[in-house]
């Protein structure tokens, strides 16, 4: 269960950067369909953080925004969680993120999409699902040594593949639309329609290359 096996180093991060164990989980869940998309299997890459100028660990290639990118490869998936904590500790845009109290992961979700972490609409709203449905807001609790009442008993985040589990639910999609599988980037889903990355950009009125597993895209 991949809550089970990250909930402590979450935790820690929370302890070291100041960021919700919460918000950490749930972003890793999403990010990395649960410890099952590629880059987490192949490189313990849970965030899908870039190579970078400076970056000299090992790396790996996945086909992302443009084929064959570069990205950061781990030893050991703490480091990639340490990473990803550093990303949001090191860069401006996401300073107004530390005035936030520790235990609204709500602010924290819409805080992240404000600073432009993603461009998907729905990323806040589907960061807050996760949480609420996993009770991750007990691990901030632990973290601030207050009290925590579940709101459900938590769900299961099953790590093993499932021909189910593995994918979202799919709609029936209009003429002209997509909707984002696992494992899918732009650039991917820009030749499966022959057309470009910058064209769906445009389309969908996207301010970066970010997406997420369910959004529905124009592709025409």
């Amino acid at each position: 269960e991949y809550i089970l096996e990250f909930k402590e180093i979450a935790k820690d991060n929370m302890r070291r950067h100041g960021i919700p164990a919460s918000i950490t989980l749930a972003q890793g869940i999403l990010e990395s369909g649960a410890g099952r998309g590629t880059l987490c299997v192949n490189a313990n890459n849970h965030f899908g953080i870039k190579c970078h100028t400076g970056w000299e660990g090992e790396t790996v290639r996945h086909n992302d925004d443009s084929e064959q990118e570069c990205f950061r490869k781990y030893t050991r998936a703490a480091e990639s969680y340490n990473d990803h904590s550093l990303f949001l500790t090191t860069r401006g845009r996401y300073a107004a993120l530390f005035k936030l109290p520790k235990d609204d992961y709500s602010a924290w979700a819409h805080g992240l999409k404000a600073a432009g972490y993603a461009t998907d609409p729905k990323y806040p709203d589907k960061l807050i699902g996760l949480i609420e449905r996993y009770d991750l807001a007990g691990h901030d609790a632990d973290v601030l040594g207050r009290q925590y009442t579940p709101k459900q008993p938590a769900a299961p985040v099953v790590k093993e593949p499932s021909r189910t589990a593995s994918k979202p639910e799919v709609v029936a999609m209009a003429e002209g639309s997509h909707q984002v599988q696992q494992g899918e980037t732009l650039y991917s889903i820009s030749k499966k329609h022959n057309t470009t990355v910058d064209d769906i950009i445009r389309l969908n009125g996207l301010s970066g290359n970010a997406i997420s597993i369910g959004q529905v895209l124009k592709v025409k």
